[in-house]
């Protein structure tokens, strides 16, 4: 039996590469990018004096232009040469500081000839930074959007085991979990909500950056497990309206494909077959059993970085776009290739400006050409 389904999926693979060759698909990929510390070289009213040029970072103008040249060269190359071209019709970005780098971002040499529009807004989150969407303006029209704020307080902390906890937080100190101290709320990233038409076809976006591991991956996994809520809360209002409805949920998880807040808070399903109506499926949790990571930690890799659709978009219906397949964009060029992190994403450090400490990851779309 499993080999009758392997030959199936064979040429079910040859059948679309087939149509590809005669012209009969169009293609568009969507892709999420952890821009990692993507902040300017002004001081604002946020929480960026570590990323000024007299800051801890040394951050000069310098290389704020040479990680925004670094974005641009990846951004402009994902999704190219699988059938065509172009790079991202949509793009999901987290660790933003304003809208003003992204302005800067989408103005460089290998992405400005691409007319990329901008939403964004700004968050209440601590460390002052946002979620947003870049799309490209021949192909997306935004109908809507909105950014839609995670409720959670220090008093939904779980217990977790202070010796494992104790070293995550001295880990990820960069992103701490900090609560207001006369409402108890933690600020973090909204969740953005924006619908639009793609070539004529409704879909709606989402795009996350949830609550971070810092103090423990147990003690925080509540606050995660509230935006794996709000983000079903967002679909099923969705859903709501128009059970087909296409809904793409990107972004930095700082989550597994595999938690809670995943599994059960969004209800996504590992396998096409296992996924119902108003039901989301997410490839890159067979990804992760593979062997497959967007980022690493003590040498264990991990798949935080995630892109999910909902069940009208595996339906089969090619005459509407429909997902074909994802990947994580890892180049030789945007990896360590020595010393102690050979191997991870090549990020920043005070002496080199790299990419970023995740892998972009995307998926395709594809519809047949009326």
């Amino acid at each position: 039996m499993k080999k009758i389904k392997n030959i199936v999926f064979v040429f079910a693979i040859l059948a679309t590469n087939t149509l590809f060759a005669q012209g009969k698909f169009e293609l568009h990929t969507v892709a999420f990018y952890n821009f990692e510390n993507l902040f300017d070289t002004i001081n604002q009213e946020n929480n960026d004096e570590e990323w000024l040029p007299n800051g801890a970072q040394n951050w000069t103008h310098k290389k704020y232009r040479q990680k925004l040249h670094n974005l641009s060269k990846v951004l402009s190359e994902i999704g190219t040469g699988e059938q065509q071209s172009n790079s991202p019709v949509l793009i999901g970005g987290c660790e933003i500081e304003n809208r003003g780098v992204l302005e800067d971002l989408v103005k460089q040499p290998l992405l400005v000839n691409k007319d990329y529009g901008i939403i964004h807004f700004d968050s209440p989150d601590k460390r002052g930074i946002d979620v947003a969407l870049l799309y490209q303006k021949k192909h997306f029209k935004p109908t809507s959007y909105t950014s839609i704020p995670l409720y959670i307080y220090r008093s939904m902390e779980g217990k977790g085991d202070k010796e494992k906890d104790k070293d995550k937080e001295k880990e990820e100190s960069d992103d701490k979990v900090e609560a207001d101290k006369s409402s108890n709320r933690v600020y973090t990233r909204d969740q953005l909500l924006v619908t639009g038409l793609l070539d004529g076809e409704e879909v709606s976006i989402i795009v996350n950056h949830w609550p971070s591991r810092s103090g423990g991956e147990k003690k925080s996994a509540p606050f995660r497990e509230a935006a794996g809520l709000l983000n079903r809360k967002i679909m099923d209002s969705l859903f709501a309206i128009n059970p087909k409805a296409k809904i793409i949920t990107m972004g930095d998880l700082n989550d597994g494909t595999y938690n809670k807040s995943v599994k059960e808070g969004i209800g996504a399903k590992r396998k096409k077959e296992e996924v119902k109506e108003k039901g989301i499926y997410n490839p890159f949790e067979e990804m992760f059993y593979k062997g497959h990571a967007t980022l690493f930690h003590r040498d264990a890799g991990d798949i935080f970085d995630q892109i999910m659709v909902s069940e009208a978009f595996i339906d089969k219906d090619y005459k509407k776009f429909q997902y074909w397949k994802a990947g994580i964009y890892n180049k030789p060029y945007m990896i360590q290739n020595f010393g102690q992190y050979k191997g991870y994403p090549l990020r920043h450090t005070l002496t080199e400006i790299g990419y970023s400490d995740h892998f972009p990851v995307y998926v395709y779309l594809v519809r047949e050409v009326k």
